[in-house]
Parts: structure tokens; C-alpha cells; sequence
């Protein structure tokens, strides 16, 4: 059995994955937009995937 309380939300509403960027929500809504970064789409709800976040953060660092 899997304890919930250990478990860390896989998604991110725009707030949360702003902050995980560290960047404004406006700039992160722009980046989806764009489909830099991808979006989980819940009926009207758009969510981050913590993964892909990761990811666009990993290719950051190698464009340099």
C-alpha cells in the first residue's frame, strides 16, 4: 500500500510551476503558448507536469 503522505503532486498548477521556474506566470503561460513547455490539460484546468518542467530545465543548461 502507498502512503499518500510521502507522495509529492506530479502536476503543478500555473502558480506553483511559475514559482518552480522562478519566472512570472504571464512569461510561463507565453512558453506554453509557444509549446516550449507542455501542458496537461484537465477539462478547463491547465496543469504542469513536474517532469516536463525538468526537462526544459536540463535543455536549458545544454543550449548554453
Amino acid at each position: 500500500m502507498i502512503n499518500n503522505s510521502t507522495l509529492s503532486p506530479r502536476l503543478m498548477d500555473s502558480k506553483s510551476a511559475s514559482r518552480y521556474l522562478a519566472i512570472s506566470e504571464r512569461k510561463l503561460w507565453e512558453m506554453s503558448k509557444s509549446n516550449i513547455i507542455p501542458v496537461v490539460r484537465l477539462g478547463r484546468a491547465v496543469r504542469y507536469d513536474i517532469n516536463d518542467l525538468n526537462t526544459f530545465i536540463r535543455k536549458a543548461k545544454e543550449s548554453r
